[in-house]
């Protein structure tokens, strides 16, 4: 038999895979579908790692899995090539990003290739393409016209370094996610997606999907829905208002004073006194990142506006104003009622800036209140109870009067700290005294005239680029129209030409300086209009990708309305947890509008998400090309082969953890594989024994649920081990080693295919995948080890349902258990059904 050559099998097979086209889906196939789906990549111009090979080879495996199961799956490919990274190249290294996106995905196609991944290629689509990105700019106007995009003024995320716009998701612990500048917050007029109108959606539709946990966490957070109140807050001496939002209305009577955030518009109407100083703390303000600013742990700064006073509505009270980097201009109204006395912030603030603490919440109601006269004056004695029975009217003026009165002449407080931050019982809140937080927060709404709402953290989506690489968004402005959408039938708008990449120095992108590209004509009334400049960003063409996978070549709608039906939802969506929170939401949002609009059959556009971990370098650090610490998988299918890669990729760990990488592991698969080539010597028609049968029937199962469950580690130690236990039999029965081949097929393809010919067997039986019989996965017998005094003397064949009565009887007969029996008195038997018999002799 000649020996394992591994590049000879793998060139082998996948030509022929590519020359049948062996993996393009039927769209008129009857069989139940399967839509598994994966993130498609960045070309970058390192080619792949091997992070990718173990994402996409475990969706492999579960993709051959189901088509030897019978059903239609579709498994496609493309290239996410717009975006940041490589119009930074280009400006590196002056080659234009069109250039090395064709470089880097001819280059990325033939190591997936390498590889044996059962893509369907026919189905491959490219960002870049103006035959796809014309239906991402045809999705956007759809957008516009629905009033779900639109240009306003706003504060955005700046990043210095790469002089570009970034979202919020963009945005990672204060810098820039792609080059870890800290990034700086600009007013700007800028294209938002309105995706907070579909927010509570958004939310609640996770309860449909099967997401990891963490996914649902991670989107749950983002949208972070908050039910509170608008309360309109009065400026004194003037009809002007500024509406607070706050989820804890109950506690409005102790607001002592009002924070605007430095981005607040309010503020260049005030008449303030001290206008030098809020300008340079405005301006300060501004070159802190968000994380810096809402830094519980960092001292609180701000600004008293000094000659301006807000009216607290619930009493009254002229109450000071202050600007401080604590409060978010884009969060909530961008102003807060400041309760010191429960709400750690504002109390740190409070303290700092000498501002009256107003306790009116308490876990503590009944209170006892002794004077005492002694030599140091004024003393006070107090029995305090928690809070069991409904108060009377004379308690709850104690309370409130001894609480406050106690505080403010320095004695500790009767009813705990000063700081109390849950719900409780009202106090000094006037005729609200005594309810519950929760029965408080809607009367006192109601009484002061503001409103329950609903808010979210989530954002409006900042949708603009002002860089080159990226699809051009489809609009001219028109000084008599004003915005106005390209028609259908000017699709795409071209990406023109240039060799100029670099945005200019406040930020305005390339396209704003190609004259010809620029001016155009209005669609509307045929007068003098310019093009918009911005590009979309990297997160457009991918918010849709899996849709054009239905129908990739359609060139009259970006998908046909009968194979929508056919191919939606995603049954399966595997991708890097990293994008659980951006790339899913965004993608969802896009998908809820299209079925909005009667564009997609179905509410959400996967059924089930799971995430992979990373695979880190051998010293436990992220591999990353600047630390030159990356693996490509060209060296290692060149050494090993591309089964033996796969193979080690699904057996380095449980695939949702994070891994150590170590080449020289390689090896051992390697041998592996070399000993199941090797046990083709010994295959026959032999008769199978009923051990080997049940062990058979056992792997078929454990390695169909594992593959099911992404266990891809336990499902290669299923596969070695039964082997090994093949290659234990003198000879080895066709049966069980076809079975063999079945099983291992997903995981080491080129390989299986290549045993499979050489005994001679049918290609349609290896792509169909192996039925176990539930009747036979309890072996009929079992070899049982007989211990005397707990050292094994023998063995003996027991039936599965052996009696104890029976296995000790069958044991004493042994020749050489009986002869060791005989030299003792035997004082106690012991039988452990399937697995051991111990006597113990004196």
């Amino acid at each position: 038999m000649e020996p394992y050559d591994h590049k000879k099998i793998e060139q082998k097979w996948q030509q022929r895979w590519e020359e049948s086209n062996a993996f393009r889906v039927d769209d008129a196939s009857d069989k139940p579908k399967e839509y598994l789906l994966i993130e498609f990549p960045y070309p970058s111009g390192d080619g792949l790692h091997v992070g990718h090979v173990r994402s996409w080879t475990a969706l492999d495996v579960v993709a051959r899995k189901h088509r030897a199961q019978g059903k239609n799956v579709l498994y496609p490919i493309g290239w996410d090539a717009f975006g940041l990274p490589a119009e930074n190249y280009a400006i590196k290294t002056g080659v234009h990003p069109k250039i090395t996106t064709k470089q880097n995905t001819d280059n990325f196609r033939r190591q997936i290739k390498n590889l044996g991944i059962s893509f369907d290629w026919s189905r491959e689509v490219d960002t870049t393409d103006p035959a796809y990105y014309k239906w991402t700019q045809w999705i956007f106007l759809q957008l516009f016209k629905k009033g779900l995009a639109y240009k306003t003024k706003t504060f955005i995320n700046w990043c210095p370094k790469d002089k570009v716009t970034l979202a919020n998701e963009e945005v990672v612990d204060g810098a820039c996610e792609r080059c870890g500048t800290p990034v700086e917050k600009r007013e700007k007029e800028q294209w938002m997606l309105a995706i907070t109108k579909y927010a509570q959606r958004l939310y609640d539709d996770l309860d449909t999907v099967d997401y990891i946990t963490a996914a649902k966490v991670g989107q749950r957070n983002w949208i972070a829905p908050s039910e509170g109140a608008e309360i309109e807050f009065t400026i004194a001496n003037s009809s002007t208002k500024i509406v607070v939002f706050t989820t804890r209305a109950d506690t409005l009577f102790g607001a002592t004073f009002l924070v605007l955030a430095p981005e607040h518009p309010l503020l260049k109407e005030l008449s303030v006194e001290n206008t030098d100083e809020l300008a340079a703390y405005i301006l300060e303000a501004k070159k802190k990142t968000e994380i810096e600013r809402t830094n519980d742990e960092k001292e609180k700064t701000g600004v008293e506006l000094k000659g301006v006073k807000a009216i607290n509505p619930a009493n009254g009270e002229e109450i000071p104003m202050f600007v401080a980097d604590y409060v978010l201009g884009h969060y909530g109204t961008g102003a807060i009622m400041a309760v010191p006395a429960h709400d750690e912030r504002d109390n740190a603030f409070a303290k700092k800036f000498n501002v009256p603490v107003k306790l009116v919440v308490s876990s503590r109601i009944q209170v006892t209140r002794t004077k005492l006269d002694t030599t140091e004056g004024y003393d006070a004695t107090y029995q305090v109870a928690e809070y069991s029975s409904p108060l009377n009217e004379k308690n709850l003026q104690d309370l409130a009067k001894a609480a406050q009165e106690n505080y403010e002449n320095g004695f500790e407080h009767p009813l705990g700290p000063t700081l109390y931050t849950n719900p409780g019982i009202l106090i000094n809140s006037g005729q609200f005294d005594g309810l519950t937080s929760e029965e408080a927060k809607k009367k006192i709404t109601e009484a002061v005239g503001g409103k329950i709402v609903t808010t979210f953290k989530l954002r409006d989506w900042v949708f603009g680029r002002q860089r080159y690489w990226g699809e051009p968004i489809p609009l001219v402005h028109c000084e008599k129209d004003g915005w106005v959408a390209v028609p259908d039938s000017q699709l795409p708008v071209i990406l023109p030409e240039t060799d100029i990449f670099l945005p200019g120095t406040e930020g305005e992108s390339p396209l704003a300086n190609m004259d010809e590209w620029v001016n155009t004509t209005c669609p509307t009334c045929g007068g003098a209009a310019k093009r918009e400049t911005d590009v979309m960003p990297q997160w457009a063409g991918s918010s849709w990708y899996y849709l054009r996978y239905a129908d990739p070549r359609n060139a009259d709608a970006f998908a046909s309305e009968q194979l929508l039906r056919q191919w939606s939802p995603v049954n399966w969506y595997n991708g890097g947890m990293e994008h659980t929170t951006l790339h899913l939401l965004y993608s969802r949002f896009w998908h809820k509008f299209l079925y909005d609009i009667g564009l997609v059959p179905t509410t959400e556009p996967y059924m089930k998400r799971t995430s992979h971990g990373l695979i880190l370098a051998e010293d436990g650090s992220k591999m990353s090309k600047s630390k030159g610490n990356t693996v490509s998988p060209d060296t290692l299918v060149e050494q090993f082969g591309a089964d033996s890669l796969r193979l080690y990729e699904m057996f380095i760990g449980p695939f949702d953890q994070p891994v150590l990488w170590n080449t020289n592991s390689v090896v051992g698969v390697r041998r592996f594989l070399e000993r199941v080539w090797k046990l083709r010597e010994n295959v026959t028609e032999v008769h199978m024994d009923g051990a080997t049968e049940t062990r058979m029937h056992q792997t078929i199962k454990k390695i169909s649920d594992d593959i099911d469950a992404l266990k891809m580690n336990t499902v290669v130690s299923a596969l070695m081990m039964y082997s090994n236990h093949l290659a234990e039999l003198k000879t080895v029965p066709k049966t069980a080693y076809v079975a063999l081949l079945q099983l291992l097929t997903p995981v080491a393809p080129h390989i299986s295919h290549e045993l499979a010919e050489g005994i001679e067997l049918e290609h349609a039986a290896l792509e169909k995948w192996p039925v176990y019989d539930p009747a036979k996965l309890q072996a009929e017998t079992a070899t049982i080890a007989v211990q005397v005094n707990g050292k094994v003397r023998g063995t003996v064949e027991l039936a599965a349902d052996a009696t104890e009565d029976e296995a000790l009887g069958k044991a004493r007969e042994h020749t050489d258990v009986a002869a060791w029996l005989a030299k003792g008195r035997e004082v106690k038997a012991v039988y452990v059904p399937g697995r051991i018999i111990n006597f113990v002799v004196e």
